[in-house]
């Protein structure tokens, strides 16, 4: 998966270099020769990591990451000369995700970026094991429901159709596609026991949240 990484650095040659050591790593590059370029650059894209200087003309690397961190989660990597203690506790403070000082070497700070962006992507892992939907969350390692914060038991097989539909909101299926997936291809019963689990799930979560579409199957309509 392509990575898009914004540098803010002032000067032009340690710009260069470490656009040329990212770009060899198949990263994709955006520069920016000061604070206010910079989050303009910031706000036209989705950016997975940001590379901060903090002496920068028109607005400071503390500012910058002020306002990054008002609007977004993004990782924050600072590379500045300055590397006293005080220095480096205020980019902490103004909640960076990793510090390094000049003069630096590039197979190091390719090294910091990837341990983040690692982090970064586990951290997106472990939200993506909670569907949400409406006023539902589904905790896909637990196989628990909630509604509202309170939680629904459910069946497993009540789970499963829950599931899918969540996963796919908007998305409308029939009896015959919830059988296959639920309950596998060589299901031999009445299609019409996903009608009873349906309304079974309807009973439990106490909202109707799943949408009948006659003649053609459920659905869980998108939010607005």
């Amino acid at each position: 998966m392509e990575k898009n990484i914004l540098i803010m650095e002032d000067e032009i040659s340690i710009q260069n270099i470490i656009r040329a050591f990212l770009e060899n790593e198949g990263y994709f590059v955006t520069c920016a020769d000061d604070g206010v370029q910079g989050l303009i650059e910031f706000r036209k894209k989705k950016y997975d990591l940001v590379l901060l200087d903090i002496m920068m003309p028109k607005m400071d690397g503390y500012t910058v990451c002020k306002m990054l961190r008002s609007e977004t989660n993004v990782p924050i990597i600072m590379l500045t000369a300055l590397d006293d203690d005080e220095s480096q506790m205020k980019g902490f403070d103004t909640l960076v995700d990793d510090y390094i000082t000049k003069p630096f070497s590039m197979p190091l700070v390719l090294r910091r970026i990837k341990a983040v962006l690692r982090r970064t992507d586990r951290e997106l892992d472990d939200n993506m094991s909670v569907i949400s939907c409406q006023n539902l969350q589904l905790d896909l390692k637990s196989y628990q429901v909630f509604r509202s914060g309170e939680n629904v038991p459910l069946t497993i097989r009540e789970f499963e159709i829950l599931k899918i539909l969540m996963e796919n909101p908007g998305h409308v299926f029939s009896r015959d596609n919830l059988l296959n997936s639920v309950w596998g291809y060589d299901y031999y019963g009445d299609s019409k026991i996903v009608n009873t689990h349906i309304k079974n799930i309807r009973k439990k979560l106490g909202v109707d949240c799943i949408e009948t579409i006659r003649g053609v199957g459920y659905r869980i309509v998108k939010e607005s």
